[in-house]
């Protein structure tokens, strides 16, 4: 019995053996080591100029320096391999002003064999290929993650800028893509401001191809919106870590004109507004509501006859419409009042005019006009307060401390004028605002007003919705989303940012009686006390 035990456990064994799997290495394309192709990277990198080698390497300077590398990895294996235990990672769910796709944690940790193969190979060997031929020093410090890109999913307009970071690279692991399938890695132009201006290039994702590019002030890029909805753009990328490049001056846009309210009769209220709106009682009651939260939707604001006259005109006349950006700030479309249909520049007046402020400082209690009433008690306070400043200060009048950036006139010693400025915008598919730290309209408080047109049966998961974030973080304090002769009345802090989310692939989806299905059209107002 004990030789037929031996025997059993020496095939057991045996079997055994047999079902050990041997690692595929990750090793880089031979072609990345022959002597011709790096030096001619290095010069073309180091005098600016273009490279391309038939086997699979491409070096372009233009917009900025980036280069791709197909056939990045040699054994197929290997990449199958890794690529299903990317996919079988947890990834999180990334969605704020910027972006949206999913996102696994660090890869650093992961312990995953061919994961870590993979990271030996960025961060020892291609590490010092880069650093020999693009002749650069880089540190030991790599960040890299895995994302996943699927329908509606993007990543707009943005340098990469960090401190630290020198080189991006992007390895993609995904089916055969077309450029129709979007995802594609868009490059942009810049202007003398240094500012983003048009894509001039387009890369497509292509299995096994590594991109890399040189991180610095005129490195505006962007993931194009996945349109395919049966494709997952799978990639990893990171940042090779070195000496950043000298960054000039931040461009500060300028700031936009504000204008005081227009004088008119009050009789323009009556002419357009809901009457309910209109009645004292019910002012207060609103006001009420938005001191408790600072906020409020006011719907069916305007007269139906008057909203359907400007609704109409918004869809049936020639407008002329102008791109506003730049691109890593904003992309929509923006009218000039002058040009206006005659309905549509009286709502303009309407939003604009003495009455209107009035009704604003009714609805809100902030005093957008010398009429607007305040409680004995705040009236008190601000008594106190001015006469505190004017025992205080010398030659600097409460004007000038006031105006929001706006120079005092010869009558310096008056009280500051309530401003507005004012857009009417068009939203379609592609269109969105991005938070941006050179915002000045961001650094004070202001009431904001929405007022929306030709959004009839919009869904949020479209995008085109207003959402307001906390300085420094993604969770939504509020989110508006567009409604027909809807009002949205906001109060914001100087440490209050709001975007407009970006309008995906899902706004062409709308009923087809509705002309044209993926725009809509907002009076966007900013009111200041």
């Amino acid at each position: 019995m004990s030789s037929k035990r031996r025997q059993r456990d020496a095939e057991t064994q045996g079997r055994g053996k047999k079902k050990e799997k041997r690692e595929e290495p990750a090793e880089m394309s031979r072609l990345l080591q022959d002597a011709g192709v790096k030096g001619g990277l290095r010069a073309a990198w180091s005098g600016g100029q273009r490279f391309t080698h038939e086997g699979g390497v491409e070096l372009d300077t233009h917009p900025f320096p980036h280069c791709v590398l197909n056939n990045f990895l040699q054994s197929q294996t290997f990449l199958q391999e890794l690529q299903r235990e990317l996919l079988e990672l947890n990834f999180h769910q990334k969605s704020n002003d910027l972006y949206k796709f999913q996102q696994s944690d660090d890869l650093k940790t992961k312990r995953e064999s061919h994961i870590a193969a993979l990271r030996s190979v960025l961060f020892q060997r291609f590490r010092s290929w880069l650093s020999e031929v693009l002749q650069l020093e880089l540190e030991d410090t790599v960040d890299i993650s895995c994302a996943k890109y699927e329908y509606t999913d993007v990543l707009l307009c943005h340098d990469d800028e960090l401190e630290g970071r020198r080189i991006a690279f992007i390895l993609y692991l995904v089916p055969p893509w077309e450029q129709s399938d979007g995802g594609t890695l868009d490059l942009y132009s810049t202007d003398k401001n240094y500012q983003p201006e048009k894509i001039v290039k387009s890369l497509v994702p292509s299995w096994n191809t590594l991109v890399f590019f040189e991180v610095s002030p005129v490195s505006f890029h962007q993931v194009s919106e996945v349109i395919s909805e049966d494709k997952c753009r799978l990639s990893v990328s990171g940042w090779f870590h070195g000496r950043s490049l000298e960054r000039p001056p931040r461009y500060t846009e300028p700031t936009l004109p504000r204008s005081p309210h227009r004088p008119h009769e009050e009789q323009l209220l009556y002419d357009w507004i809901n009457p309910v709106y209109l009645d004292m009682a019910y002012q207060a009651q609103v006001q009420e509501e938005f001191e408790e939260s600072s906020e409020i939707l006011l719907k069916n604001f305007l007269q139906p006859e008057k909203f359907k006259m400007v609704n109409d005109a918004l869809r049936e006349t020639d407008i002329e419409w102008v791109r506003r950006g730049p691109p890593n700030k904003r992309c929509y479309g923006q009218a000039e009042e002058a040009g206006l249909p005659q309905c549509v520049r009286e709502c303009w007046e309407l939003l604009s005019s003495e009455p209107f402020f009035l009704l604003l400082s009714n609805f809100t209690g902030l005093k957008l006009h010398f009429l607007a009433s305040g409680s004995e008690e705040e009236e008190e306070e601000e008594k106190e307060k001015e006469e505190e400043e004017e025992g205080e200060t010398v030659g600097v009048s409460k004007a000038t401390a006031s105006t929001h950036g706006n120079p005092p006139g010869e009558n310096a010693m008056e009280p500051s004028v309530p401003l507005c400025l004012g857009e009417l915008r068009r939203w379609g598919h592609g269109d969105y605002t991005v938070v941006h730290d050179t915002d000045l309209h961001n650094a004070e408080f202001a009431l904001d007003l929405l007022f929306y047109c030709g959004c009839e049966d919009w869904q949020p998961e479209s995008g085109g919705f207003t959402s307001y974030i906390a300085n420094g973080e993604d969770e939504e304090l509020l989110t508006i989303n567009p409604e027909n002769n809807a009002l949205g009345l906001v109060y914001r802090d100087k440490e209050t940012l709001k975007f407009v989310k970006h309008i995906n692939h899902h706004s062409a989806g709308r009923p087809e009686s509705h002309t044209p299905a993926n725009v809509f059209y907002s009076f966007s107002f900013v009111y200041y006390e």
